[in-house]
């Protein structure tokens, strides 16, 4: 288990890659990961990545200015419908079109994306939805 923020950065950034997969599967504490996002920011996509972050966390990272840590949020199969609904009104096309692809979408919201702008993720969702 990751016990602070501290040893969560020391894990991301070592040149061992069994350090690199703890910081990658190890479960951490709500606030050890809360303490990464707010003293570390270069770090949240790393936190993102994490397979054991929770969805509060998760939830966090949804609002990060950078669509990177978005983007990775958006992959993650843990991801609520109103997590994927959030973020399928994102500014970033490519997180839209994760959302488009993420088996947890709803039909109902995949039914809103028909309308998106950008053209791809209206035919994926048109290919998803079998129309």
């Amino acid at each position: 288990m990751i016990e602070s923020a501290d040893e969560f950065v020391r894990l991301c950034r070592s040149p061992d890659p069994g350090e690199r997969r703890r910081a990658a599967v190890d479960e951490a504490s709500e606030q050890v990961w809360l303490d990464v996002v707010h003293r570390y920011p270069d770090e949240r996509v790393g936190v993102a990545q994490n397979k054991t972050v929770p969805l509060v966390v998760l939830e966090v990272l949804i609002g990060d200015p950078d669509a990177r840590v978005r983007s990775m949020v958006a992959m993650k199969r843990k991801l609520t419908p109103s997590l994927l609904e959030r973020l399928s009104r994102d500014p970033n096309e490519a997180i839209r079109m994760r959302v488009a692809l993420h088996n947890n979408t709803p039909r109902a919201m995949l039914e809103s994306l028909r309308n998106d702008p950008w053209h791809e993720i209206r035919a994926t969702v048109e290919d998803r939805l079998g129309s």
